[in-house]
């Protein structure tokens, strides 16, 4: 039996599994992707408000924490699926058989939301789903829709359209979440058409996306793009989690000032409990440490766990 078990190879997690191996506790973190990092892969843009580590990209950041946790030889296990989890006995089904710990650190993070609508999936399974910074040059004089109103949405429109992107810009409402100094550039781009109060109700196209219909004041039309970047923001992946911990109504998970759950010594970090407004790896690497620290501490002083 393990003193920890982490699920998530995100900051939160990689942070919390620093800390437990350095205070001596018996750790292991299970990891469902071939690689470790969580979603720092998929972050494009310089990252600039790391203190003391700036990086080009996600990437280049995700590589540092590996070759950290590496060098510490903390141990660790990717390709290992949580199919079950019983929270109350510290049981982790997975693909690879059973893992128990007297103490779980959740760091499952989060994923994109989906529209939901038709060709949605098979847009998907094509891989036609693509980085407004890393793909920018690629739909130069193409027509190309951006859907959401918060910042990702905005500030892709605009840097699509200033690498030569027509940009159809869709949000279901007429107010943008954006900063400001996102959204009036965007309503004033000539590479940017913003159409509010409408919804997108399918993706077109067999082979390779060929447009989108569209419903605005109730009316439906068919607009010709040839990629569609939703940003609609993102849902906590907390799915294999219900019925066992409080959670909120979008399925944040609910925790204490040291980052414990509704279940003892079960403890929440990173995305699957910090709301995007909020969220940062600044933020998921603190909470990994708390995380690690408070069970180190209970352990030591005999606290019950």
């Amino acid at each position: 039996m393990y003193d920890v078990a982490i699920v998530g190879g995100g900051p939160g997690g990689l942070s919390a599994l620093v800390w437990c191996h350095r205070l001596g506790l018996k750790t292991i973190l299970l990891e469902r992707n071939g690689e470790l990092g969580g979603q720092l892969f998929r972050v494009n843009n310089p990252i600039i408000d790391y203190l003391g580590i700036p990086a080009a990209n996600g990437r280049e950041l995700q590589e540092r924490f590996v070759a950290h946790v590496k060098g510490l030889d903390c141990p660790y296990e990717c390709g290992i699926e949580v199919r079950e989890f019983d929270l109350q006995g510290k049981v982790l089904r997975t693909n690879k058989g059973e893992y128990r710990a007297k103490a779980l650190i959740l760091a499952l993070g989060s994923h994109d939301r989906k529209l939901g609508v038709p060709g949605e999936a098979e847009m998907i399974d094509r891989k036609e789903v693509y980085s407004a910074s890393r793909d920018k040059h690629r739909f130069q004089g193409k027509n190309v829709a951006v859907v959401g109103g918060g910042d990702r949405a905005v500030e892709g429109a605009l840097l699509l359209a200033e690498h030569g992107a027509k940009v159809m810009l869709i949000h279901r409402s007429g107010k943008f979440r954006a900063r400001k100094e996102y959204v009036q550039p965007v309503l004033t781009h000539p590479g940017v058409q913003v159409l509010t109060h409408s919804l997108v109700k399918e993706i077109v196209g067999q082979e390779h996306v060929q447009g989108i219909v569209v419903e605005t004041n109730g009316s439906l039309t068919t607009i010709p793009v040839e990629a569609v970047f939703v940003r609609i923001g993102v849902e906590p992946d907390s799915n294999g989690l219900r019925g066992q911990l409080k959670m909120d109504r979008d399925g944040y998970v609910t925790v204490d000032e040291f980052g414990e759950t509704s279940v003892r010594n079960v403890f929440a970090v990173g995305d699957l409990r910090t709301r995007p407004l909020f969220s940062s790896v600044a933020g998921s690497v603190a909470q990994g440490m708390i995380a690690a620290k408070t069970i180190s501490y209970r352990i030591e002083t005999g606290e019950e766990i």
